[in-house]
């Protein structure tokens, strides 16, 4: 995800001094199966659901139905400080599908952009894949894994973004660090990526109202002094116009909080504890302008599965992740990955360390991912355990132009590099879209995990 104050979304991390639960609203996490496989033809369902990231959900005070946090401004009386707030307030259940726009069918899993609720309108959503036994989220370990999924976003035009992902947040969100906490995973705590989003709402025990500003132009959030931080696997991030897949890395291991310099905003973005921009692979960036997009050889009009491969070099668990290859199938027919056609750019079609450093150079990009431990880093944090993660959002920083558009927009577009998406530099407007493409969505469905060879 690539710009620093991109992301929607907020979080609830719980706090050592006691963050509540809310009791209004009955929390039940809608179902969805995936297959776990063990051989070709050879997979078995298993039974999951998911559950909403809680800075979505209502936060109100634990003796009432008064708000602790309204647009994006906190209540001072609840809030005149991060532990005092962390005591009054407390985190309530959702409404899936009547107040955001979440409904699963079977395998399938569906994310309205905009819902209109019987007491807000509610922008974009995020949820995790929980484990079998709906206590903790389901931890992966993808190294000489599959990962495979279908994806429909016929319905996901210009500025939004459908995305699967991992992240090594908490399995417990937090639960077991901060031990007070009541809330954990069961209501979505305990976000973090290598954006070091500090739009968080509580990090680390605390709420995170120092420094806190409420967004120009966002409505519904804000910054504050701290931001939260962990290794990320862009395993897709797309809508009908393009599509990208971004290992980025970080120089610390598991959730951790960042302040300042650490969280790498605004001009300090080189300087900061993760690699913000990671090592992409959009094939309209890498100049194929045919490969991905409505009637192109993989074909948005249209349901498709996406297959993603972590090799690693001994072609086995405990080897060092060395490659991560895609593959598309459609119709029946398996699509090769689009292959890199930049003059200076050797030929790629996958995502390797030298595939990273190559591009960084011919791009003229600043190359974090390799000074931060590449694709070994990666895999490594994928050893620890990474939560599956589930969005559809738009892009107050950047309209999403660095997905679908010539981005940046004071660069001319054929620069190598500049040139990422279809769609128009005047496209992504969220002042826009949320009006005139209310009605979008994305589904992801049939999700199977196993060997190499084994998912599709």
């Amino acid at each position: 995800m690539f710009p620093a104050a991109a992301l929607l979304a907020f979080s609830l991390l719980a706090t050592v001094y006691g963050q509540q639960v809310g009791t209004l609203t009955a929390e039940n996490h809608p179902r969805l199966t995936i297959q776990q496989c063990s051989g070709k033809n050879n997979c078995q369902t298993q039974q999951h659901s998911v559950v909403l990231d809680s800075n979505w959900r209502w936060l109100h005070s634990t003796s009432g139905s008064n708000n602790c946090y309204t647009g994006n401004t906190w209540d001072a009386s609840l809030c005149p400080d991060p532990a005092t707030c962390a005591q009054n307030c407390a985190l309530d259940g959702a409404d899936y599908a009547g107040t955001y726009g979440i409904t699963t069918n079977g395998n399938a899993l569906t994310l309205k952009f905009v819902t209109q609720g019987p007491y807000s309108k509610n922008i974009g959503s995020r949820v995790y894949l929980m484990d079998a036994n709906d206590q903790k989220y389901e931890m992966f370990n993808m190294k000489n894994q599959e990962f495979t999924f279908d994806v429909d976003m016929s319905n996901l035009p210009c500025g939004l973004n459908g995305a699967l992902y991992f992240v090594e947040m908490d399995a417990d969100g937090g639960q077991s660090r901060f031990p007070s906490n009541r809330a954990g995973a069961k209501y979505g705590t305990g976000y973090c990526d290598t954006q070091c989003p500090q739009d968080i709402k509580f990090i680390n025990g605390q709420a995170n109202i120092l420094g806190w500003e409420g967004s120009p132009s966002d409505p519904n959030a804000g910054s504050g002094q701290f931001g939260t931080c962990c290794n990320e696997m862009d395993v897709w991030e797309a809508n009908m116009n393009g599509a990208a897949f971004t290992p980025h890395v970080c120089s610390v291991q598991g959730q951790t909080r960042c302040e300042g310099t650490q969280c790498g905003d605004g001009d300090e973005r080189y300087d900061g504890i993760c690699d913000k921009d990671g090592c992409d692979f959009n094939s309209f960036r890498m100049g194929d302008q045919t490969f991905l997009g409505p009637g192109k050889t993989v074909n948005t009009n249209q349901k498709f599965t996406v297959v993603t491969q972590f090799l690693t070099n001994n072609n086995q668990s405990s080897g060092q992740l060395s490659e991560i290859r895609r593959l598309y199938v459609q119709n029946g027919k398996v699509i090769a990955n689009s292959k890199t056609n930049i003059p200076g750019l050797g030929t790629f079609d996958s995502i390797t360390d030298e595939f990273c450093n190559a591009q960084k150079q011919v791009f003229g990009d600043t190359n974090t991912f390799e000074q931060l431990g590449g694709l070994n880093q990666m895999g490594q944090a994928f050893q620890r355990g990474m939560a599956l993660v589930m969005s559809i959002w738009d892009d107050h920083a950047a309209n999403m132009l660095w997905l679908d558009s010539d981005y940046p927009t004071d660069a001319p577009a054929s620069n190598p590099g500049v040139s990422r998406g279809p769609c128009p530099t005047n496209s992504g407007i969220p002042a826009t879209i949320e009006n005139s493409e209310a009605s979008s969505s994305v589904t992801f469905s049939n999700i199977k995990v196993g060997p190499i060879g084994s998912t599709f």
